[in-house]
C-alpha cells in the first residue's frame, strides 16, 4: 500500500469515529433532558446507550457503521420529540411534563376535513 492510501483510510476512519463519539454524547445529553429527575429511567437509558455502543465497538465496515449511526440518530430524534414524562401526584393522577421539543410539531386535531366547494 502506498502511504497516501493509508492516510486516506485513517482520515476516513477518524471522521467515522468523530461521528460515533458525537452521537454518543448527543444521546447522553438527550437522555438527561428527556428523563430529568427520573433516576431509574436515567440509569436505565445510560446503561442501554453504553451497552449498544459497546456491542458495536468493533464494527469497522463503513456501511455498517453508517447504518448504526443512522439508527442511533433516529433514536435520539424519537426520544427528543416523542417521549413525555408523567409524574404521579396521587393514586389516580398523573401530571404530564412536556418539553418544548415535544410541543413544536403538534398540530391541532380536526375531526372534520375541510373541503372547498
Amino acid at each position: 500500500r502506498r502511504s497516501s492510501d493509508l492516510g486516506a483510510r485513517s482520515s476516513g476512519n477518524m471522521a467515522g469515529r468523530m461521528k460515533v463519539l458525537h452521537l454518543f454524547k448527543t444521546l447522553h445529553r438527550t437522555r438527561q433532558q428527556v428523563f430529568k429527575d427520573d433516576y431509574k429511567a436515567l440509569e436505565a437509558a445510560r446503561q442501554k446507550i453504553n451497552e449498544e455502543f459497546k456491542k458495536n465497538k468493533h464494527q469497522t465496515t463503513p456501511v455498517k457503521v453508517a447504518e448504526q449511526i443512522k439508527i442511533g440518530s433516529d433514536v435520539e430524534v424519537y426520544l427528543r420529540t416523542s417521549v413525555i414524562q408523567g409524574v404521579h401526584t396521587d393514586s389516580n393522577r398523573i401530571v404530564l411534563k412536556p418539553r418544548a421539543d415535544v410541543l413544536l410539531d403538534n398540530m391541532p386535531f380536526c375531526d372534520t376535513p375541510k373541503h372547498k366547494l
